[in-house]
């Protein structure tokens, strides 16, 4: 297998038609790759976006694909799928695919060479890349919000506030329409120049200031794109947002909205119930 997978999730396709390259037993079950796929993977060392779910389908017949995943082959021709992945996305010596695990056995229509279409679900898709917008303006929020709280320069988000995100954050778990984010706020975010105790003693004004910038930025019903510097799993794919305050870039490999008119409102809670731990839970609401 001499190519990487080619992707049109970027550019929000659902559907396409593709050749079967190749069908392998895996612990994930039966994985199915093909040369081109609408399907967006989940990540195997940052897994914030769920893979997307769908069918695979031939002549009328059609059988279910669980939940895309990153998948490699290495130069000797060994696949390896999803957390079994040994090596970080675009490493040297192997080539990067997206595997189709099935719902079931593969049936006998699904060979090696069978041009074959392939469909994601829709509902899921679209509220996925609801979620992930969501997910990435409350973290633009959220720095906002803090700015104030730092006595060092933590290096700037994408519209050049404190990056508050780039520091803490230690995972991103997004779902249909919202997201829960966890940041560290141990002692090395002190070292670094961040004020935990008054952000502990302020934290309800904070989470109002969070959602009303949220409230700002969804009234102004701004463009929002994936740009993607290639067509292929590993090249570069960055989030867009033309927000009134400026243009955010954010390197992405998932799927988004079009436009925040699609959405009535994004709002947020923190819980600092554990004071060594921040959770933030995003919630979007869809426009009818």
């Amino acid at each position: 297998m001499s190519s990487s997978t080619i992707v049109s999730f970027a550019a929000g396709a659902v559907t396409g038609s593709s050749t079967v390259q190749r069908i392998e037993a895996t612990p994930n079950g039966t994985v199915v790759i093909v040369d081109a796929t609408p399907f967006h993977p989940v990540d195997h060392t940052w897994p914030d976006q769920p893979g997307d779910s769908g069918e695979i389908a031939f002549d009328g017949s059609a059988v279910r694909i669980t939940e895309a995943l990153m998948a490699a082959v290495s130069d000797e021709g060994e696949l390896a799928v999803g957390v079994d992945i040994p090596v970080k996305r675009g490493a040297e010596g192997w080539t990067w695919l997206v595997g189709h695990p099935l719902d079931g056995d593969a049936p006998e229509w699904l060979t090696e060479g069978a041009r074959v279409e392939l469909s994601v679900d829709v509902p899921r898709r679209a509220g996925l890349s609801r979620g992930h917008t969501a997910c990435h303006l409350a973290s633009l929020a959220l720095d906002l919000a803090l700015s104030d709280l730092w006595r060092k320069d933590p290096g700037a988000d994408a519209l050049g506030n404190p990056n508050f995100e780039a520091k803490a954050n230690q995972s991103s778990r997004i779902h249909e329409d919202g997201a829960v984010d966890e940041y560290r706020l141990g002692k090395s975010l002190r070292r670094a120049g961040f004020d935990t105790e008054t952000f502990a003693a302020t934290l309800a004004d904070r989470e109002a200031a969070i959602n009303t910038q949220l409230a700002a930025w969804v009234d102004s019903a701004a463009p929002s794109r994936v740009v993607a510097d290639g067509s292929t799993i590993v090249d570069r794919r960055s989030w867009h947002c033309e927000l009134p305050d400026g243009t955010a870039e954010i390197l992405c490999g998932g799927t988004h909205v079009a436009s925040l008119d699609e959405f009535v409102s994004i709002s947020v809670s923190l819980d600092l119930t554990d004071p060594q731990l921040l959770v933030m839970t995003t919630t979007a609401v869809i426009a009818a």
